[in-house]
Formats: C-alpha cells, structure tokens, sequence
C-alpha cells in the first residue's frame, strides 16, 4: 500500500493514486460526515477510508529505449568497447523494429492465414555522405602519425608495376572529422627540392600491356577518350568541338551528325563573312545577313521539330498496334480459356447425369426383382455352390479386382506339360493348326465370364485412348462466326492497267546493269593478271633453264621485286599522308561539332528562356486579371458595409435621440410637476400662517375673506392684499 501526506480531493467518492514502482493502484473510499453549529462557530468532521488494492499494467516505461538506434553513429560520446561491437551495434540498428514494414497479402486477406508480412524498409536513413566505419581504427592511425612526426622516408626506387603495386591502391582516410590534416602528412615527406633533384628524366607516362584471361570485347564498356592538353601556340582543333559526344549519345556518328557538322563549319565561315560591327557603312547589311540567317535557323529547327513530332506519333502508332494486338490476343486467349472451362464443365456434368442414369437402372431392377419386398437372408450355401455368385465373380463397382479373386479361388495349377520344355514341345505338337495359327475374329459377349479381365480392360483403355489421341491429331477446328461482329464484304479496287513503256525501260536498265557488272568483273580479273604477270610468269617457267636463260630470270625477278617494293613504299606514304590528312580533318571535325554542339545547347536555352517569358507574362496577366477581380469585389464590398454601417449608425442615432427625448419630456414632466407641489405647498403655508395672523388680528370671518381675496390676488400677479393690509 501506498500512502501519501496530503491525499488529493476525492473525485466522485474514490481516490486514484499509482505507484510506479510498486505497478499498485489504490482506490481510497472516503465517505465524509460533516456538521456545522451555528451557535458555537465549530465544524466537526468524520472520516472513515477503506483501501482497496489492485494490480496493473506498467504502462509508464512502454517504448522506453536505453538508447537510440544511430547514437554509435551521431552521438559524439557514444562509446563503444571494439570494432565488432561496432559492427553489432550497426546490424542492431538495421535490423531495428523502425524499419519495418507491413507488407499486405491480398490472397489471404479473408482467410486465417497471415494477412500481411515483416519486410525491411529499402530506405536508409542515414545518409551516404556519413561514414559507418569504427572510429577506433583511425584514432590509432592518427596517433601512429603523431608518434611518426619529424621522420624521414627512405629515398628508394619505386616500380609501380611491380612489388610496389600495393602502395597505390589505398583509399583515403577518412575520419569522423574529415580527411587527415595536410600538415601531418607533409611532413612525413622529403622536401620538394629533394623530390625534384630525384625526379626521373624520361617520359611521365608509359603503356603497359597485360595479359587477362578476357577478350577486348567481353571487357570493353564504354570507349575511353584520355584528356588532351592544346599545345600554346598552335589552332583550337575541330575535332575538339566533338569532345561533348558520348558513345551512345552521338558516337558513332551517323548522318544526323555528319549534317551537324556541316551547319557548323557553314556557320563558321558565314561568321567569317560578316562585315565587321565597326564600320558603320556596312551595319544595315550585317544585320540584314543576321536576320536572313536567323530565319534559316528557325526554319531549319521548325523542320527538326516537325520530324521529331513524326517520328513520336510513329513509335505511338506501333505502340497502339502492339497493344491493340495483344489486347487481341489476350481476349482470344480468354475466350479459349472460358470455352474449354465450360466445355470440361459440361462433360462432368454428362459424366455425372450418366453415372446418376446407371445408378438409378440399377435400383429400378433390384426393386423389380423384389416388388413384394420380402426380406432375404443370405444364404450362404447357395454362394459358395454357385459359381455366378458374387462370391466367385464379385461386381467390379463394389472395389475388387476379378483376377486376384479368380486367381485365389482356382489356385496353383502344376503340370508337366507347363513346367517342362520336353512337355511344352509335346503340347505344341498336339494342338492343331488352327490354335497356332492367328486369327482375327471379333470378341463376343462375355456374359459368362461377368467380368471383364485386367489384360483386356487394359488394352480396351489403350485402344481408346488411341482412337481419342488420333481423333484429336485428325480434328480440323472449325472457325466459329462472329456473333457481333460482322464483316463487310468491300469490292476490290479496280487496278488500271499496268503501261509497257515502264517495263520495257526496266528491262533495257536490268540488261544495262548486268553488263557493266560483267564488264567491271572482266576488268578486275584483268588487272589481277598484269598485277601477277610475274608471278605467272614464274610459275610458267619452273622447268629447267639454260644459265643465260637463269640469270635473264633473276634479273626480271630483281626488276619485279623493285618495282614492288617502290610501289608498297609509295603506298605507305599514302597511306601516312592519308593518316596525317585524316587526323587534321579530324581535329578541325572535333571543333566545328564542338562549336555546332555548343550552339545548339544555345538555341535550346534561347527558346527555353523564351517559353518561360511567355508562360511568366501569362501568368503575370493572369495574376493582374484576377487582382482586379478581387480589387472590384473587395470595393463593392466595402461600399456595402459601409452602407450597412451607416444605416446602423443612423438606426442607433434616432434610437438614442427617441430614447433621450423620451427621458428628457419625462424629467421635464416630472420636474414640473414637483415644482408646482412645492409652489402649492409654499402657498398653502404662506396662506395659513397669513390666516393664522389675520385670525388673531382681526377675528375669524375678516380673516376668511382677507385670505380668499390674497389668494386671487396671489394667482393673478397682485398683491392688492398685501398693500391694503400694510
């Protein structure tokens, strides 16, 4: 139990207190008596509590972590004691309950099965940028470097390609803190001036070839173009201007490029062309070669923009075939589909209405057999002495199988004739020909037997399912009419007759070109010959010879073998002047398309710039037109509540003038009123004291009279009363 000083006030006659410590919850009744004595001033008061004690559930650590899933990686006191701490720490926090999700199973949504699975989420939330190895390793680096501070590396030679290939292939080290400060590690190396004196004088870079055990083509990506330096001094290339190109993005380059190419190089020299901006004489025709130019352009790219709408609403042509095809395809599978299901559907049906048709032939004869209904017992006796019984020939619908049964009943059967050669010959030489011989006849009623055996059920099934295979091999499928749709029968077009001039001129052109071909092959064959005449003269000459006869041969020989060595040199020059040739028109190439590539990354920004003009202005009118609308309808509104305001006013104005008349006539009537009772009232005293005197004065009935004369007097404005009596 738990106790408290001060207990709160008691809701509803009970007292809810929770320990969370001892997971208790106590429920205090406090029923309170009280009673108040007016005449002594004391409260009096009783209570009586009764405790009641009943167990909960601990629901004020629910959810409560020792510590969050990345603080290994973003909590900078985070410590732990070693790498594989750190690496169990990082599966714990990929493996966290975070990070799963609920992955719904639709086909055992209403069913008892799981209807969803755990999955881990393919979201990380740490970042890439964040680096997830243990600290540790590159504190130790650091201090290692620290201890390393002010020492000198060893001057050797280093072979890159060889024992030193593994000082090349480390990563940088990264830190929780960025990269290694620069100071520490120069420092570990020989001044610069040292490193310059040992530097090597041959060339900086080398090929090295390797041998792999893959082909070039199984691992070539991408082509790779090394960076190129243009030496100072010397033209900007062209073939430069074609560095933007990528494999698969221009490369190889086919016609479009090759016309891009030549707008360029145009464009090139029509920029030559141009008079220059300073003189002024020739300003009107600079601008007007600009504008001819640009409207070139504009057409040119209107054209490239129409062929590429072409193209778009030819792939969106195919696309509508291929999806109407198979949308085509998809229905006549579906209705082959549907029709085989209700054909299977309806042979079970027949299956089961003929089994339904034996069943009840079946019961219509036992209840023939018996239509008096009389009880029979099985009498045993009769079964086993008659061998149609279902004892000896047991109905094959009731599960058994007539050969084991057969076999059972006859049992063993041992002879001679069957167990010995000797008899199987004398067996043989006993039955007639006519049991030797085969014969096809066709099988009769087995009624005798009752049953049909396993041999003969077997082959029956054979045969059948032979005929059924056949049968569907053999079946021509019947093209079923549409039933709602109907072809239209359209009559042919009428061809016009084909005219004869066109076919005699392609004829007379097929003859032409064979005989060129001919004549090019002839031709062909022919410089082949003057080009081996030596060699077939050498061939044709290969029996003996006479030493004059000889030497003749070499000298021709020596002569031919000169003339082809100046020919393959002269050839080889050709071909390095050819070399030469192409690789200038392939730099001054790499520029035009560079220059090309960059104007056209101009156009488009041009008009993209432009589009975006146009879309600000209309959305700046747009904005404008609605302003004003909302201008109008704030100041028709404000035209409104200001009339409403001022005929609320002038309400409330004539309500307070009424109101203030109303009080005013009201304070006026009343003050009248008062006044004129006082008047009477002071008139009244006046005229009882005036009587009083003139009583005592004068007598009784002088004093009458005298005080109805001062009074008409009074009410007049005269005091004729008072002058007589002074």
């Amino acid at each position: 139990m738990v106790t408290a000083t001060q207990p709160p006030e008691p809701a509803n006659g009970y007292n809810l207190r929770h320990n969370r410590y001892t997971h208790l919850c106590v429920y205090t009744t406090t029923p309170t008596l009280r009673h108040t004595s007016r005449q002594l001033g004391v409260h009096y008061a009783m209570s009586l509590s009764v405790t009641r004690t009943a167990s909960v559930k601990h629901r004020s650590a629910k959810g409560f972590r020792p510590q969050r899933a990345y603080d290994y990686l973003y909590d900078p006191v985070h410590t732990v004691s070693g790498e594989a701490d750190h690496a169990r720490s990082s599966f714990k926090a990929y493996a966290s309950a975070d990070r799963l999700r609920r992955v719904q199973d639709f086909d055992s949504m209403f069913s008892s099965n799981p209807r969803f699975a755990l999955q881990l989420s393919a979201v990380d939330p740490v970042p890439p940028s964040m680096d997830r190895r243990w600290p540790g390793a590159m504190e130790r680096h650091r201090h290692t470097e620290q201890a390393l501070d002010g020492s000198w590396l060893r001057e050797t030679d280093c072979d890159v390609n060889a024992a030193d290939r593994w000082k090349f292939s480390t990563r940088w080290l990264w830190g929780p803190r960025g990269l290694v400060s620069g100071v520490l590690v120069l420092r570990l190396f020989p001044s610069l001036s040292r490193v310059q004196q040992n530097a090597p004088t041959g060339p900086y870079h080398r090929t090295v070839g390797v041998q792999t055990d893959y082909r070039d083509s199984e691992a070539q990506t991408d082509p790779y173009s090394p960076e190129y330096v243009v030496r100072p001094g010397t033209a900007h290339p062209e073939l430069l201007l074609l560095a933007s190109l990528t494999w698969g993005g221009g490369l190889p380059a086919g016609l479009a490029e090759v016309e891009m190419i030549e707008r360029a190089r145009a464009r090139r020299l029509w920029e030559a062309g141009l008079p220059p901006v300073e003189d002024l004489e020739q300003l009107e025709r600079r601008r007007a070669m600009m504008e001819a130019m640009e409207t070139r352009e504009w057409a040119f790219r209107e054209g490239e923009i129409q062929r590429l709408q072409e193209a778009r609403l030819a792939a969106l042509r195919d696309l509508l075939h291929q999806r109407a095809q198979e949308q085509t395809q998809a229905t006549a599978q579906r209705q082959d589909l549907n029709l085989t299901r209700h054909q299977s559907h309806k042979e079970s049906k027949l299956r089961q209405i003929h089994g339904d048709y034996i069943l009840s032939l079946r019961k219509l004869t036992a209840t023939r057999a018996n239509v008096e209904g009389r009880l029979e017992r099985r009498d045993v006796v009769r079964d086993h002495t008659d061998h149609a019984s279902q004892a000896y020939a047991p109905l094959t619908r009731g599960g058994s199988v007539p050969d084991r049964v057969h076999s059972r009943s006859v049992g063993g059967v041992s002879s001679r004739f069957l167990d010995t050669y000797q008899g199987l010959l004398e067996l043989e030489a006993s039955l007639p020909a006519s049991v030797l011989e085969p014969r096809i006849q066709a099988p009769g009623p087995r009624a005798s037997r009752g049953f049909v055996g396993r041999a003969e059920r077997r082959e029956m099934e054979l045969t059948q399912t032979h005929e059924a295979l056949r049968a569907e091999k053999d079946r021509v499928e019947v093209i079923k009419p549409l039933r709602f749709l109907v072809k239209k029968e359209r009559p042919a077009p009428q061809r016009p007759p084909t005219p004869s001039g066109e076919e005699e001129r392609e004829v007379a052109a097929i003859v032409l070109q064979k005989l060129l071909r001919g004549r090019s092959i002839q031709y062909q064959m022919f410089a082949g010959k003057e080009k081996n005449l030596a060699l077939i003269q050498e061939v044709r000459t290969t029996h003996a010879l006479l030493g004059e006869e000889q030497r003749l041969l070499r000298t021709q020989t020596a002569l031919v073998l000169g003339q082809q060595s100046q020919r393959d040199q002269q050839s080889q020059q050709e071909a390095e002047a050819a070399a030469s040739r192409d690789g200038l028109v392939g730099a001054e190439l790499v520029e035009l398309l560079d220059s090309l590539a960059k104007e056209l990354i101009r156009l488009q920004e041009e008009r993209r710039i432009h589009a975006m003009a146009l879309l600000a202005e209309r959305e700046r009118r747009l904005r404008e037109a609605e302003e004003s609308g909302r201008r109008q309808v704030e100041e028709r509104r404000r035209r409104e509540q200001d009339e409403i305001f001022r005929q609320v006013v002038q309400v409330q104005q004539a309500t307070v003038e009424l109101y203030l008349e109303d009080i005013i006539l009201g304070v006026v009537e009343s003050t009248a009123g008062q006044q004129a009772r006082d008047e009477v009232q002071r008139m009244a005293r006046e005229v009882n004291d005036v009587a009083h005197a003139l009583e005592e004065r004068y007598g009784r009935r002088w004093s009458q009279t005298a005080v109805c004369r001062w009074s008409v007097c009074r009410w007049s404005g005269t005091s004729g009363l008072s002058l007589q009596y002074k």
